[in-house]
């Protein structure tokens, strides 16, 4: 039976909004807002622009003749909860409370869940999100790190990880909950994931900064020399924070960010205008490498806490659309499992949407927020 899903992913200055009957998009688009729009809420709780979003959701489901009461679920992307099993959850009161409140912090995503539900009581149908970037299935020994005031915590690209996985699940005709994965996204940053019979065991923190470098992040650190530059006076917390997250990486050894554009002056030495790259092409090469040689010694790590036995290593995020990245890692991983899945980017409406239909599908999966 098909059903009719409106996704809402929403950001800081635009949101992507995707109505769907069955697989069929009736509309896939992106709102951008203006400056002036969203001035009245600078240095405001985002959960105050619910309204502007919600109008301009609403006018867009008029312009498209989508009547309110043909809508079967809403669902909104998962903001920063508690930590949670996987899954779709219905939004609740409780959930509205932590996402408004910012129980872990203030985002953008937190109004997935804010918008869902007051759209959906509209219309008269269930409001739900799936697989928060909080999702949290680690082992008890995952959690273990050697200093008990520093416990690993579960902070990852859940949506994208958990989609890829369960596309690779119904490629390999096995139900995901009796399958075997690591699971690679990378993008700005990379999580990987050891997904065992439906449960993501062990993950990096994504957010900040341990496992592999990326475009922005230094990845694990040296805590020894990471503790001595802190205490060294010559940074303050901010300064140090924006070394390791948004200023570390790739970005620290080039002076740019861009994949695309590091790919291009590697293999033809062309510069975009304005570039910041002040490397050479030499060491340009050796700094992406590097980043591959990370994210092979992260997989293979999560590969033996898995004990190998693996149905699959599946790599997805925006650095596969990159194709030197990933004919590189292929070769270099394909040891470690019987095949490799390769899923280059990471569509979040998509995940949304399957995420809905599965837990339409079998409504007494859907999980209740405490």
């Amino acid at each position: 039976m098909p059903y009719n899903i409106l996704v809402i992913n929403p950001g800081s200055t635009s949101d992507d909004i995707g109505y769907y009957r069955g697989s069929e998009a009736v509309f896939d688009i992106k709102i951008n807002y203006t400056p002036a729009e969203l001035a009245p809420f600078e240095n405001e709780n985002a959960a105050e622009t619910a309204p502007l979003k919600k109008k301009m959701i609403l006018a867009m489901l008029a312009e498209h003749n989508v009547p309110l009461k043909e809508i079967n679920a809403v669902i909104g992307r998962g903001g920063l909860l508690k930590p949670m099993k996987g899954g779709a959850y219905y939004v609740n009161d409780k959930m509205l409370q932590d996402l408004r409140q910012g129980i872990q912090g203030m985002h953008a995503s937190n109004l997935g869940g804010i918008l869902a539900h007051s759209i959906a009581q509209d219309a008269g149908s269930i409001s739900l999100i799936s697989d928060a970037v909080v999702v949290d299935e680690l082992s008890s020994l995952a959690r273990y790190t050697g200093m008990p005031d520093l416990p690993r915590i579960s902070i990852f690209h859940a949506l994208n990880q958990k989609r890829v996985a369960f596309l690779t699940a119904q490629q390999l005709g096995k139900p995901y909950e009796k399958c075997r994965f690591v699971v690679l996204h990378a993008g700005g940053g990379a999580s990987v994931g050891t997904h065992i019979n439906g449960r993501v065991v062990d993950v990096n923190n994504a957010l900040e900064g341990e496992g592999p470098m990326t475009p922005q992040r230094t990845g694990t650190l040296p805590t020894g020399p990471l503790a001595r530059l802190c205490y060294s006076s010559k940074f303050t917390w901010p300064e140090m924070y924006l070394k390791i997250k948004g200023r570390g990486g790739v970005y620290s050894y080039t002076g740019t960010h861009d994949l695309r554009e590091l790919s291009r002056f590697i293999d033809i030495g062309e510069k975009a205008p304005n570039s910041t790259i002040y490397c050479s092409r030499e060491k340009a090469k050796e700094v992406r490498d590097a980043m591959i040689y990370q994210f092979v010694k992260y997989i293979g790590y999560m590969a033996a806490a898995a004990e190998g036995n693996l149905d699959a290593i599946i790599l997805t995020g925006g650095l596969m659309c990159n194709e030197y990245i990933r004919e590189t890692l292929k070769p270099k991983i394909a040891w470690l499992a019987p095949k490799v899945f390769v899923y280059p980017g990471s569509d979040e409406k998509a995940a949304l949407r399957e995420a809905a239909e599965r837990a339409l599908q079998k409504p007494e999966t859907i999980k209740e927020y405490k």
